[in-house]
Formats: C-alpha cells, structure tokens, sequence
C-alpha cells in the first residue's frame, strides 16, 4: 500500500491541476471576505448592502459555499469591501 500525499485538499478532490488551482484561489478570497465581515463586525444584511448582493447570497459565502462563486465576483466584492487584491505567480511544486 502506497500513501499519497498532496499539498492542498483540492489537489485531492477535484479531477485537474488546473480546476485545484481555481478552488485553491476561491477559497482564499472566500476567506478574506469571510474575515472581513467578521473583523468589521458586519450583520448578513449590512454586509449585503456594501456588496451589492442580496443577504442569502451573504448567507452562502459565510458558509463556504465555493461553487457559488466566481473569480471575478469575488474579486470585485473585495475591491467593494476596499480591499486590495495580488496576484503571485510560481512555477509548480
């Protein structure tokens, strides 16, 4: 029996590289946003009226739900939230 290891739980799950890189990338903006509702004691409501978004979609991030969101949407939630985003690019492991 060989044990496999790997450096993210996405490599695990999802069928590409490629597709674990873009949850990989979801998840950590997720997070932020999560973090900055939290930090700036924000409720669903208040938060959704910053954002632009409805309070069940507000409802959805606080939960994780990652295949809800895009890329852009959640970049763009950041920059709302007055947040800045950077990008670092490597090659793989």
């Amino acid at each position: 029996m060989t044990t496999k290891q790997f450096a993210s739980i996405w490599d695990t799950i999802e069928d590409t590289p490629t597709e674990a890189e873009a949850m990989k990338l979801r998840a950590s903006l997720m997070m932020a946003l999560s973090d900055h509702i939290v930090r700036e004691k924000l409720t669903q409501k208040a938060a959704a009226k910053v954002f632009g978004v409805t309070q069940p979609r507000i409802s959805d991030l606080m939960r994780g739900k990652i295949n809800l969101f895009s890329l852009d949407m959640l970049v763009n939630m950041l920059a709302t939230a007055g947040l800045h985003v950077e990008m670092r690019i490597a090659a793989a492991a």
